[in-house]
């Protein structure tokens, strides 16, 4: 329970910095250390997001309460799919071969995951 309290409060903090990096600034006055902070921030927050899934999932279609370390790095793994496809959309390249070379990583680190842990 006390994990849950945690990320959801680094989650809150790193909306509200990504919220108020988007407002306040613009990638040419950010700088390289901006940019690495604006990225790490989106990752924070959609690991937050995806953990929320994932117990909902988990609570759900699994029927356990339980939410393991694992699960935890399952989330971790998912929420770099954002972050991901931002990056392929800021180099001009999202199309369906783009997509589906992202959707073939996280399936082989979630493989990567299940087997190594």
């Amino acid at each position: 329970m006390k994990h849950n309290r945690i990320l959801s409060t680094v989650s809150i903090i790193g909306l509200a910095a990504l919220i108020i990096m988007l407002i306040f600034t613009s990638p040419t006055e950010i700088g390289p250390f901006g940019v690495l902070l604006f990225f790490t921030t989106i990752y924070i927050v959609s690991f937050g997001i995806m953990t929320l899934i994932m117990r909902s999932f988990i609570k759900l279609a699994l029927r356990r309460n339980t939410f393991r370390g694992k699960d935890y790095l399952y989330s971790a793994v998912m929420a770099f799919c954002p972050i991901m496809l931002l990056m392929a959309r800021s180099f001009g390249a999202v199309d369906l071969w783009t997509i589906s070379l992202i959707f073939i990583f996280l399936f082989l680190a979630e493989f990567l995951v299940y087997k190594r842990i």
